[in-house]
C-alpha cells in the first residue's frame, strides 16, 4: 500500500488527497500504521529541510493547490482523521532527539531529563549511546511535532515564490487548530475513535490542589531527573479531557520559542532556582524578620539571554506565526466564565476552563520573554521590526482581546481596567525591562523613516493608555518592596473578620500576595540577584530624554528635507521640462526612495509630535522644558545651517566617525560634503536620460574631441603655453525631455505650424502641467 502511494506523488494534488482519502476510510489502522511517518514528511517536509513537502508556507489564496491542502489538513478532515484512528491503538513513532530544539537537545544528551512534562516517559535509549536517542511519540504528538517544525526548518523554496504571511496556508491552518483545540466558547470535539487503550497520558501528575505543576518554574519538583530515570505520568481521566490542547500548546512553545542558549535552559530548571523560590515562599510566611538587603539581592547569578544555541534565528514569518498564538491564548483566557473567575480552582470547574486559569503564566511567558528579549537584541534595524513590536504589545494588552465592543471611546483614551493590575505585576519584566531594551533600540535607529517613526510612535501611545503607567509604577513599588517590612507586617495568622480578626489585617494579607506575586516573577526570570532598573526612575528617565531629543532633532530634520524637497520642486519644475534645471547629483533624483518623498516626511512628523506628547504623558515631563528643548534645537540647527560635518576623530587614514557621528548621520543631522570631481561625461546615468543614447553620444564626443585634440596639438608652437581646451559635449541631447521638446516641434511641423506657434503652445501646455501639479499633485501621491 505504501509502495502504490508513493507511486502517486506524480499525480496532480488533488488526485492524491482522493487516493489518500479512499485509502484512510478503507483500510484498517494496523495497516495504516507504516504511512504516518511517509505522509506527514511529504505534506510538512522532513525535519532536516532536504523535503520541500507541499510548501504551505508558500501556497496562498490564489493558488490552485490552497483549498485542497486546507481540506485535507483542517481539524476535521482526513489527516486529522487517520491520526484519531491510530491514536486509538497503541502505536509509538520515534524521532531522533537531534531534531529537538538545540538547549533541549544538549540537556538530553548531557543526561538530564527536560522539565517539560512533553518529554517525559517518551525517551528510548539505544545501544548505540546517548547521541541517538529517540522519543517515541504517539500519533498525535508525531504530527503536531512534524506540523510545528515545519516553520522553523530551513528549506529551499523555488525562485520568485512570495505573498502574505496571513495568507499563506500554513498560518491559516495554525489559527484552525488553535480556534479547534483551545476554543473560546464550548469544549474541543471528542475524537471519532475511542482511545480506550488510555495510551495518551497526561502532561503531568495533577492533584486537586495544584493545578499544571508540572509545568515551568512552577514544578514542585526539587531535583533534577535522570534520563534513565524518568517519571512514570498517571493517566488522569480529567486530564484526557484536554490533552489534545496541552500537547498543542507545549508543542508550539517548545518548538517556536526556544531562542536562547543552553546555559539559560539550565538555569530555568535548575534546582537551585526552584529551591531558592521554595525558601523565598516560605521566608514570607513563616521566618523571623532579617536585616535590610536591597532588593534582587541572592546568591543566583544573574540570567542572561545568550546567543541562540545553534538555531537559526527567527524569521519575519516565524514573529508573526507566534503572535497569532500570542493573541488568541489571550482571547482563549479571557473567555473564562466570570464565575471561575473569582473563585478558587475547585472540583467544580472543568479541566478547560483550568487551563483557561493559569495558560498565559505557565505555558508561554517565561518562553516568550526570552524569545521577544532575543529579538529585541538581535534584529536588524530597519522596518521589518514592526512584526517583533507588534507580537510584544500585542502580549502585553490582553484586554484587547476580551470580546468586548470598544464603544464610542476611541482607544487611545479608554482606561485600563482595574481588574488588569494582577497580570501587569505578574508580568512587569514584559513592560519594564523590554521597554528599555526598546529605548536602546529607538536612539540608534533613523526615526526620519516615517515605518520607524510609527513604531516609536506605537510604543508610546500603549504607554501612554490611561491607569497603565499607575500600574507599572505600583508593580515596581511592590518588588523593591524591604523583606524585614513585609514580615513585621504579616500577622502571625490569618483571621477573616467573622474569626476576629480586621479587615486591616486581610489587607495586609493582600498586600503580602501581591509582594510575593511581583517578587516570584521577577526572580524565576532574572534570578535573586538581578540588578532591576526602574522604568520611573532616574537614569531611566535620562535615557527617555535622550530619545525625545532624538525624536526632536529627527523631527525637525524631516521638517527641513520636506521644505528644501518643496522648494527645488517649485523652482526647478518648469523649467527641467527645458533641460534648464539644475544637474547637480546632491540633487534628489527623481528615482529617491519612497520613505524620503514628502508625503512620508509628513507622516514622520505627525508620528514623532504625537510620540512626544504621549512619552511627556507617561513620564510626567514638564511641557514647557520640552518646548525649550525643541526651540534650542532648532535655533542651533539654524544657526549652523545643516552644513557642520558629522562628529569625528582623526586617525591615521582621515577621520573616523564616532557614535555621536553615526547618529547625525542616521538622523540627517549632518553629511559630509562629497561632490563629484571625475570627468563630467562620466557621471552616472540619470532616470531621465537615455542610456544608449548618453553611450552613443559620449562614443562620438570622445571621437571628436580626440581628432581636434590631435590637430591641435600639430599645429601648436612648442613654446605656447598649454591652454585650456574647448571639447563637444552631446550629452544633453540624450535627455527625454530635450527629445520630447524636438518631437513637439516635429508635430507642429507637420501640423503646418511655424517654430513661433509651436513655442506658444508648449510655454502653455507646460504652465497648464505645472499648475495642475501645483493644485493637485499630493492628491495624487496618496493615491
Amino acid at each position: 500500500m505504501l509502495l502504490e502511494l508513493s507511486e502517486s506523488c506524480t499525480k496532480p494534488l488533488l488526485q492524491r488527497c482522493q487516493d489518500l482519502v479512499k485509502t484512510i476510510e478503507e483500510y484498517p489502522a494496523k495497516e495504516l500504521h507504516g504511512i504516518l511517518p511517509w505522509l506527514v514528511e511529504s505534506v510538512f517536509g522532513s525535519l532536516d529541510g532536504s523535503i520541500a513537502g507541499w510548501n504551505l508556507r508558500l501556497l496562498h489564496s490564489r493558488c490552485y493547490e490552497y483549498n485542497i491542502a486546507l481540506e485535507f489538513l483542517n481539524p476535521s478532515g482526513p489527516m486529522m482523521k487517520l491520526v484519531y484512528k491510530l491514536q486509538a491503538e497503541e502505536y509509538k513513532y520515534e524521532i531522533p532527539v537531534n531534531y529537538l530544539p538545540g538547549p533541549v537537545k544538549a540537556c538530553i544528551q548531557e543526561g538530564v531529563l527536560p522539565d517539560c512534562p512533553l518529554f517525559h516517559n517518551k525517551l528510548q535509549f539505544p545501544l548505540s549511546g546517548l547521541l541517538t536517542l529517540n522519543l517515541a511519540l504517539n500519533p498525535f504528538e508525531f504530527f503536531m511535532f512534524h506540523f510545528a517544525s515545519c516553520l522553523v526548518t530551513p528549506k529551499s523554496h523555488p525562485q520568485g515564490a512570495q505573498g502574505g504571511v496571513a495568507d499563506s496556508a500554513y498560518f491559516v491552518l495554525v489559527n484552525a487548530y488553535l480556534k479547534y483545540f483551545l476554543p473560546s466558547e464550548g469544549s474541543v470535539p471528542p475524537s471519532p475513535f475511542s482511545d480506550s487503550r488510555g495510551s495518551v497520558t497526561a502532561p503531568s501528575p495533577r492533584s486537586s490542589s495544584v493545578s499544571f505543576a508540572g509545568y515551568g518554574v512552577h514544578s514542585p519538583s526539587l531535583l533534577k531527573h535522570h534520563i534513565f530515570h524518568q517519571p512514570s505520568v498517571n493517566a488522569d481521566p480529567a486530564a484526557q479531557e484536554i490533552w489534545r490542547s496541552e500537547t498543542l500548546l507545549q508543542m508550539f512553545v517548545e518548538i517556536w520559542l526556544h531562542h536562547y542558549s543552553l546555559e539559560m535552559y539550565q538555569k530555568l530548571q535548575s534546582p537551585q532556582v526552584k529551591l531558592a523560590l521554595l525558601q523565598y515562599r516560605l521566608s514570607m510566611s513563616s521566618m523571623p524578620c532579617q536585616p535590610s538587603a536591597p532588593p534582587g539581592s541572592g546568591t543566583l547569578h544573574t540570567y542572561q539571554v545568550l546567543l541562540p544555541f545553534h538555531s537559526p534565528p527567527p524569521t519575519e514569518e516565524h514573529v508573526l506565526v507566534v503572535r497569532l498564538l500570542v493573541k488568541h491564548l489571550h482571547a482563549f483566557s479571557n473567555s473564562l466564565k466570570p464565575d471561575t473567575l473569582t473563585s478558587s480552582p475547585s472540583a467544580h470547574s472543568s479541566p478547560l476552563e483550568e487551563l483557561k486559569r493559569v495558560v498565559v503564566q505557565r505555558f508561554v511567558q517565561q518562553k516568550l520573554y526570552l524569545f521577544l528579549q532575543h529579538c529585541f537584541g538581535h534584529w536588524p534595524l530597519d522596518a521589518s521590526f514592526r512584526a517583533v513590536l507588534e507580537t510584544w504589545l500585542s502580549y502585553i494588552q490582553p484586554w484587547r482581546y476580551t470580546g468586548e465592543a470598544a464603544g464610542s471611546q476611541p482607544d487611545q483614551n479608554r482606561t485600563v481596567p482595574d481588574k488588569w493590575e494582577p497580570f501587569v505585576q505578574e508580568n512587569l519584566l514584559m513592560f519594564t525591562k523590554l521597554f528599555q531594551v526598546l529605548l536602546n533600540r529607538a536612539v540608534r535607529t533613523d526615526l526620519v523613516n516615517a515605518k520607524n517613526a510609527l513604531m516609536v510612535f506605537r510604543v508610546a501611545k500603549v504607554f501612554s493608555q490611561p491607569n497603565l503607567a499607575e500600574m507599572i509604577q505600583k508593580g515596581e513599588q511592590l518588588f523593591l518592596e524591604p523583606e524585614h517590612v513585609l514580615h513585621h507586617r504579616q500577622p502571625r495568622g490569618y483571621l477573616t473578620p467573622s474569626q476576629g480578626g480586621s479587615f486591616l489585617s486581610s489587607r495586609q494579607r493582600v498586600v503580602t500576595d501581591m509582594v510575593f506575586r511581583v517578587k516570584s516573577h521577577v526572580y524565576a526570570l532574572e534570578g535573586q540577584d538581578c540588578q532591576y532598573k526602574q522604568m520611573f526612575g532616574t537614569e531611566l528617565r535620562g535615557a527617555v530624554m535622550k530619545l525625545i531629543q532624538i525624536i526632536a532633532q529627527a523631527r525637525q530634520t524631516a521638517k527641513r528635507i520636506s521644505d528644501h524637497s518643496s522648494e527645488a520642486a517649485a523652482g526647478g519644475s518648469f523649467l527641467s521640462w527645458f533641460g534648464m534645471g539644475s544637474s547637480d547629483l546632491n540633487n534628489t533624483f527623481s528615482g529617491a526612495e519612497h520613505e524620503e518623498s514628502g508625503e512620508c516626511l509628513k507622516k514622520t512628523h505627525e508620528f514623532l509630535d504625537k510620540a512626544l506628547e504621549n512619552l511627556c504623558q507617561i513620564f510626567k515631563l514638564n511641557q514647557g522644558q520640552l518646548a525649550q528643548l525643541i526651540a534650542n534645537l532648532s535655533s542651533s540647527q539654524d544657526d549652523g545651517n545643516g552644513k557642520q560635518l558629522p562628529d569625528c576623530i582623526q586617525g591615521e587614514n582621515g577621520p573616523i566617525l564616532t557614535d555621536l557621528g553615526r547618529q547625525q548621520i542616521i538622523s540627517g543631522l549632518r553629511r559630509f560634503d562629497i561632490q563629484y570631481q571625475g570627468d563630467p561625461e562620466l557621471q552616472p546615468i540619470r532616470s531621465y536620460e537615455n542610456a544608449l543614447l548618453v553611450r552613443l553620444f559620449y562614443r562620438i564626443s570622445s571621437l571628436v574631441n580626440e581628432r581636434v585634440r590631435s590637430g591641435s596639438a600639430a599645429r601648436r608652437p612648442a613654446a605656447r603655453a598649454p591652454l585650456r581646451r574647448a571639447r563637444l559635449s552631446l550629452r544633453p541631447l540624450a535627455s527625454y525631455r530635450l527629445l520630447l521638446l524636438l518631437l513637439c516641434y516635429a508635430l507642429g511641423a507637420a501640423l503646418a505650424l511655424g517654430p513661433a506657434s509651436s513655442t506658444l503652445l508648449i510655454l502653455a501646455g507646460g504652465f497648464l502641467y505645472g499648475l495642475f501639479t501645483a493644485l493637485f499633485g499630493d492628491k495624487l501621491k496618496t493615491h
